[in-house]
């Protein structure tokens, strides 16, 4: 499997884990995972990624803080990796 595909997958997983936390109003559990999500994303080679995949790690920095953004952004993602298989 492609070495982005699995790295996105975890950060679908971290961006769904803060938008839980940001909703339960587990401010420790969304920080943490918030970081866990701005690792990963320098850890991907953005230059095989399409453009609006680029464009929601560019905002990454602001999904993390909204449980909606963050929801939204780790389905998209998840999309992206579903139908790319």
């Amino acid at each position: 499997m492609d070495p982005n595909k699995i790295i996105l997958g975890s950060l679908a997983s971290d961006l769904k884990r803060v938008a839980l936390g940001l909703h339960r109003g587990s401010n420790a559990m969304a920080t943490r995972f918030a970081q866990e999500a701005i690792h990963r994303k320098s850890e991907l080679n953005l230059n095989l990624l399409p453009p609006y995949i680029k464009s929601l790690l560019e905002k990454l920095d602001l999904s993390i803080k909204d449980p909606d953004s963050a929801l939204t952004s780790s389905t998209l993602i998840q999309n992206y990796i579903s139908n790319t298989s």
